[in-house]
């Protein structure tokens, strides 16, 4: 069975089936059947995430291993399971490279912290896009104030494109580091980072890859990238806050010195001096988020379960028909209009401000983001104050993407 929207031929995709496992979808804002198009800044939980959540702290909570007793081997289990679980999502070799971390913001703070304490110095540089989140530009200049090394921004295009030319031309022997994201969080721009792994490793530059908008919407292999870190957080992959995944190269993390000390961390302590655990235990100091860890393995088996494949299709078709109406929405912008997207549409209302226009559809159940999305110098590049972005997942319809251009035309009756 398809579907014709336009140009577009749409395979069936049973979304209907899939919107049955989201709770959350299944309420009323304002007085009207939520349509939740904040997907960039958080994914919706199916039941069998919250399930296998309530059921740890329903039956086996308990700290990891160090209990002599049940509750603590079967929670051991399940949150060892879990890193296994990650590690094959990611094709790594091995699951000692997975590093549990608070989120995406915090593995890229611990690369930059670790890695560039000992691997930077005066002279040296690390390129950023100038479209990056926040997060992948200020551990990077945090830790170049301290080390003497530059952050220097590569150039994007007024479409949201990676000028690849001036990419290249910048790639010398002085730089270090290459951190840029697979996905932009902004306009959903997806990045050649294949290109770019193979041109910064050229100058022996390493290579940090931000996943976080990217691992939701296809499968990612970490060996076939070629990548030397890449992170991601639970909570965009439809698994819980406050607990994100770092990958790195083996011998990478193994010459990298502990984020934080505490304990699980070390080896044996005295007031003689201490060793360090053996990876991945050597960052993950203190008790870790258990809950989250089994939460974000639930999220995976869930995944695996659908068909990625279709669902993705329906992604594409749900921003194609959605930028299709936007181009035929008067007074309507788009901002970010590269040839290769997730589903992720930025937009302006001629003579609106984000924020209001924001407050209308919310009035009217409709939930997106708006501002500049922490990604403010590409923002500025751009001369605007941010943009709306609603932001698509495949629990997303197309009568929710008819609802949305049906509450901005009511809300250009009161803005314009």
């Amino acid at each position: 069975m398809t579907k014709s929207l336009g140009d577009i031929d749409v395979l069936h995709f049973d979304v209907e089936t899939i919107r049955a496992d989201f709770p959350i979808l299944h309420q009323q804002v304002n007085g009207q059947p939520l349509v939740y198009l904040d997907n960039a800044a958080t994914t919706q939980k199916p039941n069998a995430v919250i399930d296998a959540i309530s059921d740890y702290y329903r039956n086996d909570n308990s700290n990891v291993h160090r209990g002599a007793h049940a509750l603590a081997d079967r929670s051991t289990v399940k949150f060892e399971a879990a890193r296994e679980k990650v590690a094959q999502f990611l094709n790594a070799p091995a699951a000692k490279q997975i590093i549990w971390t608070r989120g995406t913001t915090e593995s890229i703070n611990l690369v930059a912290a670790s890695w560039g304490k000992t691997n930077l110095q005066p002279g040296d540089r690390i390129l950023v896009s100038a479209m990056e989140h926040h997060s992948n530009i200020v551990p990077w200049q945090l830790i170049a104030q301290t080390t003497g090394a530059k952050v220097e921004p590569i150039a994007v295009d007024a479409n949201g494109n990676i000028n690849m030319l001036a990419f290249d031309a910048m790639l010398d022997a002085h730089v270090k580091m290459v951190a840029v994201g697979h996905v932009s969080n902004a306009m959903g721009t997806i990045n050649p980072i294949e290109k770019i792994i193979t041109l910064a490793h050229a100058v022996g530059a390493r290579v940090l890859i931000d996943g976080a908008q990217a691992v939701s919407h296809w499968a990612v292999d970490v060996q076939k990238l070629n990548c030397d870190f890449y992170v991601f957080s639970a909570h965009k992959l439809f698994g819980p806050t406050g607990l994100g995944v770092l990958y790195g190269k083996e011998d990478l993390l193994n010459a990298m010195s502990p984020y934080q000390g505490g304990g699980e961390m070390i080896e044996t302590v005295s007031f003689a001096g201490t060793t360090f655990n053996q990876l991945p235990y050597k960052f993950e100091a203190g008790t870790p988020d258990i809950a989250g860890a089994i939460g974000l393995g639930a999220a995976i088996d869930y995944l695996n379960s659908i068909d990625r494949t279709a669902a993705a299709a329906h992604e594409q078709a749900l921003l194609n028909y959605a930028e299709e109406k936007a181009r035929a929405t008067a007074g309507l912008k788009l901002v970010g209009t590269a040839a290769h997207k997730t589903s992720v549409m930025s937009f302006l209302l001629e003579g609106a401000h984000p924020a209001d226009v924001g407050v209308l559809l919310d009035k009217q159940g409709i939930a997106v983001r708006t501002g500049n999305h922490c990604a403010q110098p590409i923002m500025d590049q751009y001369g605007i104050p941010g943009t709306v972005r609603a932001s698509f997942s495949f629990y997303n319809t197309f009568a929710e993407v008819d609802r949305l251009f049906a509450a901005i035309e009511k809300a250009k009756t009161f803005l314009l």
